[in-house]
Order: C-alpha cells, then sequence, then structure tokens
C-alpha cells in the first residue's frame, strides 16, 4: 500500500473542496471496497478525506417517496421499514449481497461506486484496460466465466459487482450529488456507464462531485417489487445473473414493469425493450418468456460464460412469476 494523508472533513463543502483541490484523492466511508483495492495496490490515492461525520446518514419521507442518505449503511437500509414495505426489491438485493459485518459497515454511496470483482482487475500482474488504460484486456482471452454478455466492448468484458444498484435501477432512484460546481441530480439508469473505449471511467460523477443521498420514488411497481440472484454459493458471492423486477398489476394485467439485470453488463442492466413487452400485457408465463428472449436477444457470450443467456432468460421468467404472485409490499 502507497503512502497518503489522511483528513477528516465536517461538511459536505468542506469534503468537497478537499477534493476538488487533488485528483488522486478518494472520499473514505465505511472502506469496505477501496481499503482492499489499495491494499492490492489496485487504487493508489494519496490522499483519504474521511466523510463519515457528515450528516447523511437518515432514511426519511419526501412528497416524492423516501430519501436515504450517502452514509445509511446497507444494513439500515434493508432492515428499514418503510424500505421493506414500499421497495422490497431494494431490501432483497442488499440481503442477497456480501455479509452482515460487510453490509454493517458498507455505504449506500460507496455501494455505488465499488468496482468490478474480474479477476484481471484485481491482480496487477496482468494487462487490464480498466486499471491501466491501454494495457489490453486479460478477460477476453482468459477466462471469462463471471464476465459480461451483454453491452461490453474490445476494451472490456467486466461486470458491475453491486446488487443494490440492480435494484436501484427498477425502481426509477435518483442520485443526489455535491461538487465544485454545485448540486445535480443524476438518474440511475445514467449513473454508471458501459465501457466503450474508456473503460477506466465506471460513472459520470464528476472526480470533484460527492454523492450526498438517493431518492426513491413511490410507484405501485416499486410496492410490488423483488430481487432473484443466482450465484455459485448460498452467501457471500457475486451474482452470476440477478434480476430486479417490478410490476404494477391491476385484473391480471401489467400497468408498467421494471426489469433491471446484474452479473450480465458493466453497468446495471435495464431492459426497456422487456419493460415494453410487459407493459399492457397479461401477466402470465408467455409475457414473462417474452420479456425475457428480449433482455438477452443481443447477448454476445465469451468463451466460458455462454451459459449465462439461458441462466438470464429462466431467472427473468422466475422472477416475474415471483413478483406477479406477490402482494404489493410484501411476499406471496
Amino acid at each position: 500500500m502507497n503512502q497518503f494523508t489522511y483528513k477528516r472533513a465536517t461538511s459536505s463543502a468542506e469534503a468537497v473542496r478537499e477534493v476538488a483541490g487533488n485528483r488522486n484523492a478518494k472520499f473514505l466511508a465505511g472502506g469496505t471496497n477501496l481499503v482492499d483495492l489499495m491494499k492490492m495496490n489496485v487504487q493508489q490515492p494519496d490522499e483519504l478525506v474521511d466523510i463519515n461525520r457528515l450528516a447523511l446518514k437518515k432514511i426519511e419521507r419526501t412528497p416524492a417517496g423516501l430519501r436515504v442518505g450517502a452514509l445509511v449503511t446497507n444494513s439500515d437500509v434493508a432492515n428499514n421499514q418503510l424500505v421493506r414495505e414500499n421497495f422490497p426489491a431494494l431490501s432483497e438485493a442488499l440481503l442477497a449481497g456480501a455479509s452482515p459485518q460487510l453490509r454493517n459497515m458498507a455505504t449506500v454511496g460507496g455501494n455505488l461506486l465499488q468496482r468490478t470483482r474480474c479477476y484481471y482487475f484485481m491482480d496487477t500482474t496482468f494487462p487490464c484496460n480498466k486499471r491501466v488504460p491501454g494495457s489490453g484486456c486479460s478477460a477476453i482471452p482468459g477466462f471469462n466465466r463471471i464476465h459480461a454478455i451483454i453491452g461490453a466492448s474490445d476494451k472490456c468484458i467486466a461486470v458491475h459487482p453491486s446488487d443494490m444498484a440492480v435494484a436501484l435501477a427498477a425502481l426509477d432512484a435518483v442520485v443526489n450529488v455535491e461538487g465544485a460546481n454545485g448540486a445535480r441530480q443524476i438518474p440511475i439508469t445514467d449513473f454508471h456507464r458501459l465501457p466503450g473505449d474508456t473503460p477506466n471511467v465506471d460513472t459520470n460523477l464528476r472526480a470533484d462531485e460527492l454523492i450526498v443521498s438517493v431518492d426513491l420514488p413511490s410507484s405501485a411497481f416499486a410496492k410490488r417489487s423483488g430481487y432473484l440472484k443466482i450465484r455459485d454459493r448460498a452467501q457471500y458471492a457475486f451474482a452470476l445473473v440477478s434480476v430486479a423486477a417490478a410490476l404494477d398489476i391491476q385484473q391480471g394485467r401489467i400497468n408498467a414493469a421494471r426489469l433491471a439485470l446484474g452479473g450480465v453488463a458493466h453497468k446495471p442492466w435495464r431492459s426497456l425493450d422487456a419493460e415494453k413487452i410487459l407493459t399492457g400485457a397479461q401477466a402470465n408465463e408467455q409475457t414473462f418468456r417474452a420479456a425475457a428472449d428480449a433482455v438477452v436477444k443481443d447477448a454476445v457470450p465469451q468463451k466460458h460464460n455462454a451459459f449465462k443467456i439461458e441462466l438470464a432468460r429462466r431467472a427473468v421468467v422466475r422472477a416475474l412469476t415471483d413478483v406477479a404472485n406477490r402482494r404489493a409490499g410484501g411476499a406471496a
């Protein structure tokens, strides 16, 4: 680990000023991802700005829904009664991630910014365009079982690791940030990026911007939502494929639908094509299978991960079926 300076911010404005003056500075909250990356020399910030004393630890009602502070822990969000009743997919996604110990430390803002667990990104002995732009992608000719089947490029086929972000994508969440140029809102679907020619840039967050909260708008489909995670083992494993589904169903017909996948792309993958098929259709297996086909119609597998296409198709049908059978705001 390289040497670095440590500073503790007492306000969002102070934190932003500190980072704005040093492009190699990083905000430190729970540290559950950043500290690991520093230990392995994947990231080498020369300054850490501790934001844990900032007043960003509330979950509160707003006229439009809920606002979750960036420093609320994953455990507190997952177990919050308002979240469980009105946005069950988010609670389920968080409980499916990491371990209880990590969830007790990890924060909402940090979760959004966690980096891929691609083997080659995490091991500095291998070339990696995400870690060192222009060095090459070792995953493409290498062992790529966990890698992307949708939205990848010839520069990077890594997948985004977050469960929470997949649920947020299906819930129309909005990320609130503050920076040197003021505050702005970023829809969650615009927050993360596909790799293109710049896989080293994970998000559309500016270097001096701090996530301060996430807004969850209330809706009928958010109340009838759920999260399904398929992984190699039942605990403490990242998704091979995951699905966040949300449906507003009235008298057997789908009035509104949201569908997002994890483990398949460089960012949480919101399938607008599948949502178009679902909206206005009957909530039945035929509809769900058509939506699943739409999700993977443009999939491009690698040598070792073609199984993800059928896995994703089946996971979508299962997730939609489960959500359709639920009461809004509760289990089946």
